[in-house]
């Protein structure tokens, strides 16, 4: 009864909802690919509960061996990982495989929750938070994986928001990170510079570059106000949408379930967030309030990024939608984050 009493109805009840959202689209279109799913969410629900009985600021000694064993394991992907479309990003476990690079998401939430909670931002300071962020990224971005890359990148810049940095550093942090956006060109693979001039020219290469962007606008808008129905999706069901259960999923919900689903659908994701910033202004620890942070950093950059890639306004970059693609990776460190957020609120500052 003690564990049930602690379990936060917000944010369970909106995840469920969202993975129910997920596992019903999913069904539509293969009933074992949504049971795998189910599996996944069971797993991941139980290690949500446990991680919102622990309080974070009890395993801090464990932070930066956890970070250590990522690292590893990030590495271990470039040795032992198999390779799919040109990709290495999946460990074999036997009956099920292991993406090490969702996993770094929230151990370095962590990471850096522990690193600023004592830190003032200062220019060394920032330069050595970005020094342990560095090994991540780029062992991510050789898979290559730029989706996720770009994850750690955006929670590294939303948690060094919250540590009363001035306005001076986040200007000259801004200026930086316009300058190397060009320079970062000549480190691209050809695939990803492709995705980029296929997004400014879909037109130009419609059966090739621009394929995939005009095939999930086509989604989107064919859906109209109440869709098409579920499983009725000609561009999904007939193949036309490229990757319609993981990163154009939500095409492909657009498109059976119409504006009023997907108007749901980011209804549910607006709320969480909107949850999760109230709840940071009652969490009275710095260490609690920058992990709430960093996860509100990691949803909000996935969900704008894959829902502004799937309606063309954003070059098309590997991500998925939090809670909703299929994964089993992605879905299970996603709600460890969201434990995570549910242990610091419990512990510091209630619901």
């Amino acid at each position: 009864m003690k564990i049930l009493g602690n379990i936060n109805l917000p944010i369970s009840l909106i995840s469920f909802l969202l993975i129910s959202i997920g596992i019903l689209v999913i069904y539509s279109s293969s009933k074992e690919l949504a049971i795998q799913q189910l599996i996944f969410t069971v797993i991941g629900m139980i290690f949500f509960f446990l991680v919102t009985q622990i309080e974070l600021q009890s395993i801090k000694n464990l932070i930066k061996p956890l970070y250590i064993f990522i690292l590893i394991m990030l590495i271990a992907v470039l040795i032992l990982g198999f390779e799919t479309r040109g990709a290495l990003r999946w460990i074999p476990l036997g009956i099920f495989n292991i993406q090490p690079s969702e996993f770094a998401k929230p151990i370095l939430i962590l990471f850096l929750a522990k690193f600023w909670s004592d830190r003032r931002a200062t220019w060394l300071n920032i330069l050595k938070s970005l020094l342990w962020v560095a090994p991540f990224f780029i062992l991510v971005f050789k898979q290559p994986d730029l989706g996720s890359a770009l994850t750690l990148i955006a929670i590294w810049l939303g948690m060094l928001l919250v540590t009363h940095i001035s306005v001076k550093k986040i200007l000259v942090i801004a200026l930086i990170i316009i300058f190397v956006i060009p320079t970062s060109w000549s480190f691209l693979h050809d695939y990803q510079r492709q995705r980029i001039l296929s997004f400014l020219a879909p037109e130009s290469d419609p059966l090739g570059k621009g394929y995939n962007l005009i095939q999930s606008t086509i989604a989107v808008g064919s859906g109209e106000l109440f869709g098409r129905g579920l499983g009725r999706g000609t561009q999904s069901r007939l193949q036309f949408l490229p990757e319609f259960r993981t990163d154009f999923i939500f095409a492909s919900i657009a498109e059976e379930m119409g504006f009023v689903g997907s108007l749901l659908l980011l209804s549910l994701y607006l709320f969480l967030l909107v949850y999760f910033l109230r709840v940071a202004q009652r969490v009275n620890n710095p260490f609690g309030l920058l992990v709430i942070m960093g996860v509100v950093s990691m949803f909000l950059f996935q969900v704008f990024v894959n829902i502004g890639m799937n309606v063309g306004l954003l070059p098309i970059t590997g991500i998925t939608l939090p809670l909703i693609s299929y994964g089993g990776s992605s879905l299970i460190a996603t709600l460890l984050s969201l434990g995570m957020v549910a242990s610091s609120v419990r512990n510091k500052g209630g619901n």
